[in-house]
């Protein structure tokens, strides 16, 4: 296979698309039509899909960015980024490096130009094609992340969590914290409300409702999705959205309310999550990201009482506009404080 026989496609047809991902140890959730579907329908997001095919028109590497803009208008000019969640579906080889730097020239031209930058958020090793990755100006970032094995007996799991996390799991139960499952789309405003405050608190922007219902409307009927509810008094105080694509679990958003800290909710919804895609017969918990390895970071030290295994596969950035960037970020830093 050479560059001359490959093409660039914006359009591929669902049954091949999910053919491909399946075939692809490096292809997640975020990479499905099922998703796209969900970020189509998002308010403020829009997805796009490259796909590269063969001579023969399989495809060979998948890339599905998604435009977010905080701001409509001239301001979303300061505040529209692409984030590409799971990084390229590639392999690593000479061709597919090849493919892949086919499809990232093709984005670079067709891409949105209000798009400050585009990072792509690597749920498996760059390996061979970081050096492609680089040739097209996306610098690789360190960022660490944690997978759990669900595959092993849940004494095995209960015993790789330290010792703090289990007695708070045993507090959370005593107190008679409780942990419910939504089944319904009604059941999806309590959740919205407790994320709502959750984010409030820690001035960070927070996706429209939309992006929750479509995700439940798309992918829950299709055993994608789980949503569980911690409550205490039949008063929700926690959540936890988990997605799920060819036996990995995903740790989504969640949040617990501060004034309920002290009944140890967070640690409650995690283990009845790993006990869930456990008996779900998924093999694999991702947890979601673990921030920079220089940084401090407690939601990082949160998820490692967990028994996880440590990862850094990272994250690749290519800037498109410095100077806005820059710009934005003062800009942000002044707009949070109103969040």
């Amino acid at each position: 296979m050479t560059s001359k026989s490959l093409r660039v496609t914006r359009d591929l047809e669902p049954d091949l698309w999910r053919e491909f991902l399946h075939d692809n140890p490096q292809a997640g959730i975020f990479h499905t039509p099922e998703m796209f579907t969900v970020f189509a329908r998002t308010s403020g997001y829009k997805p796009g899909l490259w796909a590269v095919l063969d001579a023969g028109g399989c495809p060979v590497a998948l890339f599905t960015p998604v435009r977010i803009a905080l701001m409509s208008g001239p301001m979303g000019l300061l505040t529209s980024r692409a984030v590409a969640y799971g990084g390229v579906a590639c392999r690593c080889g000479r061709e597919e490096q090849a493919a892949l730097n086919l499809l990232l020239e093709a984005y670079d031209r067709e891409r949105s130009g209000s798009v400050l930058f585009t990072e792509l958020r690597n749920a498996a090793p760059a390996g061979c094609l970081q050096s492609t990755l680089d040739a097209n100006g996306y610098r690789h970032e360190d960022h660490l992340n944690f997978y759990i094995d669900l595959t092993q007996p849940e004494t095995a799991l209960w015993g790789n969590i330290r010792s703090n996390a289990r007695r708070n799991v045993r507090k959370a139960e005593t107190m008679g914290v409780t942990v419910d499952e939504i089944t319904k789309p009604d059941g999806l405003g309590s959740v919205y409300d407790v994320l709502r405050a959750v984010y409030k608190r820690l001035q960070v922007p927070l996706p429209d409702a939309s992006l929750f219902i479509s995700a439940f409307q798309t992918l829950y009927p299709l055993d994608m999705m789980r949503v569980l509810v911690a409550r205490m008094d039949n008063v929700s105080i926690g959540v936890l959205t988990l997605l799920i694509h060819q036996g990995v679990m995903t740790y989504w958003y969640t949040g617990t309310l501060r004034e309920f800290s002290t009944f140890r909710p967070a640690d409650l919804l995690v283990w009845r999550a790993l006990k869930l895609g456990a008996d779900s017969g998924c093999r694999m918990f991702d947890f979601g990201g673990g921030g920079r390895p220089d940084e401090e970071y407690g939601v990082r030290d949160f998820k490692a009482k967990f028994g996880g295994k440590l990862v850094n596969y990272g994250r690749n950035t290519c800037v498109h506009a410095p100077r806005r960037l820059s710009f934005s970020r003062r800009g942000y830093q002044l707009v949070r404080q109103f969040l």
